[in-house]
């Protein structure tokens, strides 16, 4: 049974609808390039109950940004696209768990060791041309995870659907999944029932 996190939560009715579903871990979106970008203080109105695990998506941070948007609202994991080094220096400054997003086209891209992190997001690498490192709904080649033997939990990430997870599950793997676009009706607009689906789908793998 497949845990399962829905991103780019931006709303109050989609944080509620991503709960209700029985999503493990929201998503919030930091980055302003992101159609689902959100603020510190959009983030802190969405509610935190505890009823879910929050995680803040952060893209070539420094402390400062972190700081800000903690000011504001209560984040549990923090999902980073930087450098291993960084996600260290970022760990110990905030005391909060990192994962680290991992861009993947071989398994010589997979990490080998836990880079003293608390995690990963493993998802294809962005194609050409792309504004972002991750939420592109490109998927990964799923075998590639499949003699991985890695070093921390990780969620597969990249193109995952309600009608594509099962399988995707299947063949690479994964204990955890990580979901976006594929449960969204128009770029940042999440859909109940399609998180609904995922998360179903997710835990009948």
């Amino acid at each position: 049974m497949a845990r399962s996190k829905i991103c780019g939560i931006n709303t109050p009715a989609a944080y509620r609808a991503a709960v209700d579903a029985g999503a493990d871990w929201v998503g919030l979106n930091f980055y302003p390039r992101s159609p689902r970008y959100i603020t510190g203080p959009e983030a802190a109105a969405l509610g935190a109950d505890g009823t879910v695990t929050r995680v803040g998506l952060f893209v070539a941070p420094d402390a400062a940004m972190i700081a800000t948007v903690l000011a504001a609202t209560s984040l549990d994991v923090l999902q980073l696209y930087t450098d291993a080094a960084t996600c260290r220096a970022l760990r110990a400054a905030f005391g909060l768990p990192v994962w680290r997003a991992v861009g993947v086209a071989a398994a010589a891209d997979l990490p080998d060791d836990d880079e003293g992190l608390d995690g990963f997001i493993i998802e294809s690498k962005p194609p050409a041309g792309a504004d972002r490192p991750g939420g592109n709904a490109v998927a990964l080649d799923w075998t590639v995870t499949q003699a991985w033997q890695a070093p921390a939990p990780w969620l597969l990430a990249g193109g995952l659907t309600p009608d594509n997870v099962a399988e995707a599950i299947t063949r690479s793997g994964a204990t955890a999944v990580d979901v976006s676009s594929g449960v969204e009706t128009a770029p940042g607009v999440k859909s109940a029932d399609l998180m609904r689906q995922f998360v179903r789908a997710a835990r009948g793998a």
